[in-house]
């Protein structure tokens, strides 16, 4: 069972929605830290957690582990991380508000004393690499939650830490309604005649499928967001007053 902020190696991988295996493989290709040992048990904390997430994003973009490896030690470094992907060295675009793009040189101050920032950013979808010097926004209305968040006062290494959260959260949930698809409308049209009445059912399965835990998903919480906020009779009060 977990502890806190704590995790065994099946409790990691689990939470990281991966397998022991694959964690194993992680430590012997050298991108995840040995966990903390106490007795004969190793305890992994929350940065183990998100490395490992951020490794199965990467490996999901087709990135090898060797090249995750340079990823992740490439913020530190102070690396271009356009010349560890391999983008070609062309000259930079004329960056400006309208074509979406930002000089590598400002992401890196954006994201300043974030461990791993780069890679991270990239991992989750928010920038691409347009070459060693430029980085094109591929997530802009991810990118503008994140933006806004620390427009507001959210520290940006909290800010990110919780997107990647909300990812991990989106995609159980993706998960498991495509799960659902699967059992239930593609398997009755794997049964049936195939026709084209059967196929118009499916899709409309489909349709009510996809939107449904994207409308009462934003709904519920929304609504649930507001009720924990007005438990806080200190922060009730206050925009009460406002």
């Amino acid at each position: 069972m977990q502890r806190g902020d704590e995790y065994t190696i099946d409790e990691l991988a689990r939470a990281a929605g991966t397998t022991v295996r694959s964690v194993r493989v992680y430590h012997e290709r050298g991108v995840l830290p040995p966990p903390q040992v106490k007795g004969r048990t190793g305890f992994y904390g929350p940065d183990h957690l998100n490395r490992v997430r951020t490794i199965s994003r990467l490996l999901d973009r087709g990135i090898k582990l060797n090249g995750i490896k340079e990823l992740l030690n490439a913020w530190d470094r102070g690396d271009d991380l356009g010349h560890i992907l391999g983008v070609a060295d062309t000259p930079a675009p004329t960056v400006t508000p309208d074509n979406g793009t930002i000089a590598a040189t400002e992401l890196e101050q954006r994201y300043l004393g974030v461990p791993s920032a780069l890679a991270r950013v990239v991992a989750l979808g928010l920038y691409e690499p347009v070459d060693a010097t430029t980085y094109r926004v591929a997530d802009p209305p991810l990118t503008r939650a994140l933006d806004r968040m620390v427009d507001v006062g959210v520290p940006v290494a909290e800010a990110l830490l919780e997107l990647e959260k909300l990812y991990a959260d989106c995609d159980r949930v993706a998960r498991r309604f495509a799960d659902l698809f699967h059992r239930t409308g593609w398997a009755a049209f794997q049964q049936s005649d195939r026709g084209p009445t059967d196929r118009a059912i499916l899709e409309a399965q489909l349709e009510v499928i996809r939107a449904a835990p994207v409308q009462a998903g934003s709904d519920l919480t929304g609504r649930l967001l507001a009720h924990y906020l007005r438990q806080d009779s200190e922060v009730a009060d206050t925009l009460a007053g406002a």
